[in-house]
């Protein structure tokens, strides 16, 4: 908007050094600009559906008895943030480096901020467009959310999927006890990336499904081993061996029957029950002295 007042013979806008509008008449070839009043007291013009290309300075020039005078205004443009590039879901071994892009656009320009979405809550881990990971681990798997923020409009947010593959770790083998003629279950639960695969082994021989009345259910981290019927001959030293591309590793799980001694900890318990009771025995000795 120009005001004027009726001294005023000659009105003109310009973009710089471009003349938009002469009075009423158009100069510009640009069909958003529309002369939107010239009135004695105002001389307007209507810019539609600006882009950042329309921001800069705009000059109201009058002529006044043979006087030329002017008044400029400074188009600021804003733009909402907008991710305009970002990384792509990635799969990674556990130990590699990796690299998260996040590109945005706006106006003024937008900050920009990663955090990793976790199970244990939500971390800011970078305050740039790249997130750098060196070494990085299986807990640093799942979702990484990159967020633009200008304050001209709602913060853009994309997500990028990491997957950390890593070879297969037993959490839980378990030694079990079960009666002749009743059912054992052993169990063997593993955790990795990609989901490891399992084989169960006697001895040096591999237990396959349906046969001797044993049952294997394979159901992601967890294998199953079924005894539908024990006998004697079930009794012993079981291997569970779990598998995936980056490697493998196994666990020695016992089926025993009533009464039989089947893992190390009771051991233990037993050696240190000796030793106290040796140690009491020495005690009352040096008393006796």
């Amino acid at each position: 908007r120009c005001t004027v007042d009726d001294r005023v013979t000659r009105v003109a806008w310009l973009n710089r050094s471009t003349i938009l509008y002469a009075g009423n008449d158009k100069w510009s070839i640009d069909n958003r600009v529309v002369i939107l009043s010239n009135t004695k007291t105002q001389y307007s013009i209507k810019i539609h559906n600006v882009d950042v290309y329309d921001e800069g300075p705009y000059t109201c020039s009058v002529q006044t008895d043979n006087h030329p005078k002017t008044s400029r205004v400074h188009l600021i443009v804003q733009v909402p943030p907008q991710i305009v590039n970002i990384s792509s879901d990635i799969t990674v071994n556990e130990g590699s480096s990796v690299t998260l892009m996040c590109l945005a656009f706006g106006r003024p320009e937008p900050t920009v901020t990663w955090r990793h979405l976790s199970g244990k809550g939500q971390g800011f881990v970078s305050e740039d467009e790249y997130l750098e990971i060196t070494g990085i681990t299986r807990e640093q798997s799942g979702e990484y959310e990159c967020s633009a923020v200008n304050d001209v409009a709602v913060p853009d947010v994309r997500k990028v999927k990491v997957t950390v593959n890593y070879p297969p770790y037993i959490s839980n083998a378990k030694n079990t006890g079960a009666s002749v003629g009743q059912k054992g279950i052993l169990q063997c639960e593993a955790s990795a990336v990609p989901v490891a695969e399992f084989q169960w082994f006697k001895e040096d021989t591999r237990l396959a499904n349906g046969l001797e009345g044993v049952r294997i259910e394979n159901k992601g981290r967890l294998s199953t081993l079924t005894f539908f019927n024990v006998s004697e001959k079930d009794y012993g030293n079981y291997t569970c061996v779990a598998t995936n591309k980056l490697g493998n590793t196994n666990a020695s799980i016992i089926l025993y029957g009533p009464g039989a001694v089947h893992d190390g900890g009771n051991a233990a318990s037993r050696a240190a029950a000796g030793l106290c009771l040796w140690a009491a025995l020495l005690a009352c000795l040096l008393l006796d002295f």
